[in-house]
């Protein structure tokens, strides 16, 4: 029977801030209009774009399909990883390297909004919808997308903090 004596024992995290967890759930939900969006582009749904561009463009029905539906599933697995950070019962192998992959995470994250933004604002990518109205239920939809970079560094700092905290301990 191993015996962990008080210098071996981990010692214990303090749970996350309430705060904390909601802003980790409302990331993996912020994601979840965009990938119904192109989930119901690849289902042949109607959602602003004419068949030939789907078909020249974003190559549907064929492997645009598989892309479509697997950069949705990328985007819900990826917007999951917050809650790992704010979780009391799975804890890492090494908590040490899950702190700055976090604060990488939120580095990229804002960075791909910026470019989000900048393609969205582009006349080639306005040009492809057909009408005003799928232009606004496609910006309802990708919007929430934006938040998720400052919930993302809320929930990092947070980590960091109680990690921090656990350290000097």
């Amino acid at each position: 029977m191993y015996d962990m004596t008080t210098a071996t024992a981990p010692l214990p995290s303090a749970p996350a801030p309430v705060w904390a967890r909601r802003a980790a759930h409302a990331i993996a939900l912020c994601a979840v209009p965009s990938g119904l969006w192109r989930i119901a582009m690849a289902s042949g749904v109607y959602v602003g774009y004419s068949d030939q561009v789907l078909r020249d463009v974003f190559d549907i029905p064929g492997w645009g399909i598989a892309y479509v539906v697997g950069l949705s599933v990328l985007t819900e697995l990826a917007a999951l990883f917050p809650l790992l950070l704010v979780s009391d019962r799975w804890r890492p192998l090494h908590p040490r390297v899950l702190g700055p992959l976090a604060w990488t995470a939120s580095g990229v994250l804002v960075l791909v909004a910026l470019w989000q933004l900048v393609v969205a604002f582009t006349v080639e990518s306005q040009t492809y919808m057909s009408s005003g109205t799928a232009q606004t239920v496609w910006g309802f939809a990708f919007a929430p997308l934006f938040a998720i970079p400052a919930l993302m560094i809320a929930v990092t700092w947070s980590y960091a903090k109680r990690h921090r905290a656990r350290g000097q301990a």
